[in-house]
């Protein structure tokens, strides 16, 4: 079965009136996390493709939505995994990135969604401010909005497993512009 009728059967396609995480405003949400936590095979299936597309010795992800994806998707693969926070905590360690990192090292980092690509922009640049080299983003969607441009005016390739046009079509509606 294509991830888009994976996606579509599972519900994570919503349709109606949404603000995106970057503030864009938007006809459809594609919502993995939800989807993941209600479906073993769909979680199975997406990180069965992402483990296809990585290429490094270790993963990345940023909580919240591409935590299931990276554990998953690093068991599978045999490989450790960094989890980025959003915001730096005022408690224990403090540290914005879980995980040990090498000077030198290839990380590739997982996400669900990408709009514009703050999120995994901001997650590349913690990397690669602790020595880590940070070429790709694999994602399930790209919304096909900035991000891909985004991540390429930085020297990261976007690798994604589907697009939000393949997916709408798929359920036969087609978003209006907002």
């Amino acid at each position: 079965m294509e991830i888009e009728e994976l996606l579509i059967s599972s519900g994570a396609v919503k349709f109606g009136s949404f603000t995106l995480s970057s503030g864009k405003r938007s006809d459809y949400y594609i919502d993995i996390k939800s989807a993941v936590a209600s479906s073993k095979v769909l979680l199975k299936e997406i990180c069965s493709r992402i483990s296809e597309e990585v290429t490094a010795g270790k993963v990345a992800g940023v909580e919240l939505g591409a935590i299931p994806l990276l554990a998953a998707s690093a068991y599978a693969l045999g490989i450790p995994f960094v989890i980025i926070r959003k915001e730096e905590k005022a408690h224990g360690v403090k540290d914005p990135i879980i995980g040990n990192i090498e000077p030198g090292e290839e990380i590739e980092i997982i996400e669900d969604v990408v709009t514009t690509g703050a999120s995994v922009l901001r997650a590349a640049r913690l990397l690669r401010g602790r020595g880590a080299v940070v070429r790709r983003v694999v994602c399930v969607v790209d919304r096909e909005d900035a991000g891909a441009g985004n991540l390429k005016s930085e020297g990261i390739e976007l690798v994604s497993l589907s697009k939000a046009s393949d997916l709408v079509k798929a359920n036969g509606r087609v978003p209006r512009k907002m």
